[in-house]
């Protein structure tokens, strides 16, 4: 009962707390952004490098040693987990086009000085000599060939940090695609910045199916800089699935033409760049396509090429606390966002979107716009910008107050019913005690007439047997055997009240033993003397008493009843 009473007590405490919350601190995320993705929006550039040895022996046998780096390809991608897994589009890192056949050509134009195009096809030239050469210099290898080539591919991820990385980080590939605008995943060499790992971008669940979904494009068009920061677009998705093309863009409006403005920005750098969904800041999809049309591959994609590189997309500390900060700051609570932001750039000095809201913060701390000072003022000042708070706590005492005196009420009322069974217990108890002290003492104390003289009060039964005084005038002891069969036990169905102490407790010899050799069975009580002695037991004890014993010798009850 202390139990309930003690959750009872905590159940009001809670209530308190809870209404007197302030409900500025119940904020829902802000919509409409993209400040939890940008961070982990890279710029990512893949080249091949190609060591050519030409061997030229038309004249003498002359060894020409060549270097060249060959762009494959570039765009934006996402960091999905802190340990730098990146999503991107496998044309970023991949070509189909053979980098070998652009250093043959390139090596034969420069060393024997003909006009042959720096690209990826295969040409002729009319001296039929120099044309043997350079078509044997052409992968692929053979036992006659005129170049060895060696090509290396090299892919290097810039992440956006301030002050710039002018390095980046190599990465490799741990999954690429079938098609071009497949997904495929990356992971670093090497280092990735941050003790704490990278800034991460959610991924979502599946695509919104409504028409006209609103949602944005981030991406670099190159190279992350002070003067060149993170490129972000909206745009609006088109109604149906993706298609064997990609989910198309469509503005509901007609005001814009949404693929072609998605088609430039995709040849300016932001290919494979995230699209994310307007409510949640989740991205759902890569962007694709190029030229006069933009479209979308979905995340369902994104995530199947993830599960089969055995990348798992996930969060890190970084980003658990700058979305508390962005929580404080886009809901204008600036004094409680510059703490948070700052604990950002501990975790990541280079977070460049943390650093741009702590400036602002910082400057809208403690003015009108800050909602946290406004709210504070109003209280201070008394006005009515929000309820009193005082009601609340003189509401949530007496709550308290209510639940404790009930819980100490039926603590009381349980204590009392208690004490009353236990009350009725000591008084069954005791009666059969009683009445042999009032037998065996009383008694011998009264007036003529039989009316017993006052007495002292009793008070309880006495906590250990009184022995009684020796009778000096009694017979002598019987000394009896111990040759019969031990006394049985006795059940509480034996005694009208069974299980009492104090009680009489009759027991009798053993049905089954059978007389001594000689004597007689014993004769019934018909108020004469027996002819033989019988024997007698204790009624309080069951001890085993003498002809002349007036009173048990182990216990002290009278022997006459």
């Amino acid at each position: 009962m202390r139990r309930f009473g003690l959750a009872l007590a905590l159940l009001g405490g809670f209530t308190l707390v809870t209404a007197v919350t302030p409900p500025a601190l119940a904020h829902e995320h802000p919509s409409g952004i993209t400040d939890l993705v940008t961070p982990a929006v890279v710029r990512v550039e893949a080249k091949a490098h190609v060591d050519i040895t030409l061997l030229d022996h038309i004249g003498e046998l002359v060894h020409v040693e060549r270097s060249y780096e060959v762009p494959i390809g570039e765009g934006t991608g996402t960091v999905v987990n802190p340990e730098g897994g990146i999503v991107t589009l496998t044309r970023v890192v991949r070509t189909d086009r053979d980098v070998a056949v652009y250093a043959a050509n390139k090596i034969f134009a420069e060393h024997h000085k003909v006009k042959i195009p720096e690209d990826f096809e295969r040409h002729t030239v009319k001296d039929d000599q120099l044309n043997h050469h350079l078509q044997e210099c052409y992968p692929p290898k053979q036992p006659t060939a005129t170049c060895i080539i060696d090509v290396t591919t090299e892919i290097r991820v810039f992440p956006n940090i301030s002050p710039p990385d002018k390095e980046g980080f190599k990465a490799e590939v741990v999954r690429a695609g079938d098609r071009p605008d497949s997904p495929a995943v990356l992971m670093p060499v090497g280092r990735a910045d941050g003790s704490a790992g990278l800034p991460t971008a959610p991924l979502a669940a599946q695509v919104p199916d409504k028409e006209a979904s609103p949602v944005a494009v981030a991406g670099f068009t190159g190279r992350p800089a002070a003067t060149l920061p993170e490129t972000v677009d909206i745009a609006h998705l088109s109604a149906g699935g993706a298609g064997e093309g990609g989910r198309r863009f469509k503005d509901p409006e007609n005001k814009v033409d949404e693929p072609r403005k998605l088609g430039a920005l995709v040849d300016r750098g932001l290919l494979g760049g995230p699209v994310i969904e307007d409510k949640k800041g989740e991205v759902i999809g890569l962007l694709i396509g190029g030229g006069q049309d933009g479209r979308m591959i979905g995340v369902r994609e994104i995530a199947k090429a993830l599960a089969e590189a055995k990348v798992t997309p996930r969060r890190g500390p970084i980003d658990a606390a700058f979305e508390q900060a962005l929580t404080r700051f886009h809901t204008r609570y600036y004094g409680d966002a510059v703490p948070a932001f700052q604990r950002v750039l501990d975790l990541y000095p280079g977070h460049t979107v943390a650093a741009a809201h702590l400036k602002t913060a910082q400057q809208k701390r403690g003015t009108a716009e800050d909602e946290g000072a406004r709210k504070a003022d109003a209280a201070a000042a008394g006005g009515g910008a929000g309820l009193p708070l005082w009601p609340f706590l003189v509401a949530g005492g007496v709550l308290v107050l209510a639940v404790l005196a009930g819980a100490f009420l039926i603590w009381r009322r349980r204590g009392a019913a208690e004490e009353d069974e236990e009350d009725e217990d000591t008084a069954g108890d005791t009666s059969g005690d009683t009445t042999g002290d009032t037998a065996g003492g009383v008694t011998g104390n009264t007036e003529p007439g039989g009316h017993p003289q006052p007495g002292p009060l009793f008070t309880g039964p006495p906590s250990t047997p009184r022995r009684p005084p020796l009778d000096e005038g009694a017979d002598a002891t019987v000394v009896v055997g111990r040759s019969f069969p031990a006394l049985p036990k006795v059940t509480p169905s034996s005694s009208p009240r069974a299980g009492e102490p104090g009680q009489p407790v009759l027991v009798a010899r053993d049905p089954a033993a059978k007389p001594a050799a000689g004597s007689a069975p014993a004769a019934r009580d018909t108020g004469t003397r027996p002819t033989e002695i019988v024997q007698k037991y204790c009624t309080a004890c069951g001890m085993r008493l003498g002809p002349a014993h007036r009173f048990c010798g182990y216990c002290g009850h009278p022997s006459e009843t």
